[in-house]
């Protein structure tokens, strides 16, 4: 039945994408069903072949279809489980613009979980141990006049102490150069990216993103009306070379270099200098999310680098926060960013929020400028090292050494990756109801048909992780 052009021009591409992904999302297309070729689904709609391929492109970056190379598209399998019960989707409330309905349609994609970390949660650091008593002397130090100071309205881009105090840390310990004035603080890494999509893109641009990659990111460029691109990873992280031919309109790429979220690969210097090669050529921007990059386990002189410290990188943004170096409650994070765009960045920031709580920033840059941080990463390092091989010996031991999780020299989790087709998804559920986090790899994944499951181990004590092993060693023997 041809689609009426009652609405205004302009809309109809919409409609037919939100069509289609009505049907996926409510079952009438179920997983692995083949679509119709382009011009057959457009001559039945009665609209251009361009509209079907615009819409088809837009659910392929968003993961709900896949292109086999020589054999058509596909409702994916990660589709599956976004689908809704018989009883159909909840629709966004009415009166939402474009833009209103795009955000509120990221539960579909992403639901950032709120509920106490268990075994094996990825990105839940260690919290127990944090020093809250430390924390609250400095706290407690600061004079009356300097409390009525901080209750004031303050800097949007955040108070000139903690600036300092990051610049200084990030040369100290990511080799990255750059000035105070550079560094705009926020509420996170989330909020970073969604500071960065508003600013440097417009609606219709495209984004390069890791396939598998981080979909709160997908979220935030989504929900701003952006195209997220998927690009396969290797050994060496984003194939960049390969995503400038097939995406060669992209204005931008987000990576996360150091451990690739969530495959735990290094990205090479060779394949870095290509990425800030690609945005030098293409006036295109890189996203670093450094996410937890100060978990690396070998000598000073073996850590890796940031990507932002490389000459050559002046179009890259870097995005770093406190949440897995501290605890997720702080919710303070930063962007640093080329000087020019700093102002922009601060009123997007004063429009938000208008800026972070004046305490909070004062207690944190006397953390770092007085050594307390490096101290506490020290001591999170040396138990993270300790707690991920009592995860690998715990799952050795409860599959009776089938399952030989390989060691890293970074991050907070680890991932045991299964034979591409492998349903991920059930033993995740199963591990659920026993009451243990078991993340699956294709809840990561856009069009890659990587499987497998994640396991994080920073933020949970021996028995805990030992416990859990028992849980889902023999769901993933099935």
């Amino acid at each position: 039945m041809p689609i009426a052009r009652t609405n205004p021009p302009g809309t109809l591409r919409q409609r037919v994408y939100e069509q289609l992904r009505s049907a996926i999302e409510q079952g009438r297309l179920r997983a692995g069903t083949r679509l119709s070729p382009s011009r057959e689904h457009a001559s039945s709609l009665g609209v251009s072949r361009n509209t079907v391929l615009w819409a088809v492109q837009r659910l392929q970056a968003e993961g709900y279809i896949e292109a086999r190379v020589g054999d058509g598209t596909y409702v994916s399998q990660a589709a599956a489980a976004t689908a809704a019960p018989a009883q159909g989707l909840v629709a966004p409330p009415r009166g939402l613009s474009r833009r209103g309905q795009l955000i509120a349609e990221t539960a579909a994609r992403w639901r950032p979980p709120h509920v106490a970390a268990r075994a094996f949660r990825i990105g839940a650091p260690e919290v127990a141990t944090f020093p809250f008593a430390l924390w609250d002397r400095l706290a407690r130090q600061a004079t009356p006049r300097q409390r009525s100071a901080r209750a004031q309205y303050l800097d949007p881009a955040g108070e000139p102490a903690l600036r300092q105090a990051i610049a200084l840390w990030l040369w100290a310990s990511r080799g990255i150069r750059c000035d105070a004035a550079q560094v705009v603080v926020c509420s996170g890494s989330q909020q970073g990216i969604d500071l960065i999509a508003r600013l440097l893109l417009d609606v219709g641009d495209e984004v390069l993103v890791e396939d598998p990659g981080y979909p709160g990111i997908r979220a935030s460029l989504l929900g701003h009306g952006a195209v997220a691109r998927p690009v396969h990873m290797d050994a060496d992280g984003m194939r960049i070379d390969d995503a400038a031919t097939r995406w060669p309109a992209a204005r931008m790429a987000v990576v996360t270099p150091t451990h690739q979220f969530p495959t735990g690969v290094g990205m090479g210097l060779v394949r870095r200098q290509a990425l800030l090669h690609w945005a030098r050529a293409h006036d295109a921007w890189v996203v670093e999310d450094d996410y937890d990059g100060e978990f690396q386990y070998g000598g000073a002189a073996q850590r890796v680098p940031a990507l932002c410290s490389l000459p050559g990188s002046e179009r890259v943004l870097y995005v770093g926060t406190f949440s897995k170096t501290l605890h997720p409650g702080l919710r303070l994070g930063f962007v640093v960013v080329p000087p020019a765009l700093v102002e922009a960045f601060a009123m997007a920031r004063a429009i938000t929020d208008r800026h972070a709580p004046g305490d909070a920033q004062a207690v944190l840059a006397r953390f770092i400028a007085e050594g307390h941080l490096l101290r506490h990463l020290r001591q999170m390092r040396e138990l993270y090292q300790t707690r991920q091989q009592v995860l690998i010996n715990a799952l050795a031991d409860a599959t009776d050494g089938a399952v030989q999780l390989r060691p890293s020299d970074r991050g907070m989790h680890l991932l045991h990756e299964a034979p591409t087709g492998t349903d991920d998804e059930s033993p995740s559920r199963k591990a659920l109801e026993a009451g243990v986090m078991l993340a699956p790899l294709s809840r990561y994944a856009m069009q890659s048909p990587r499987r497998g499951w994640l396991l994080g181990y920073a933020g949970f004590e021996a028995a805990e992780l030992a416990a859990a092993a028992r849980v889902v060693g023999p769901l993933l023997l099935r």
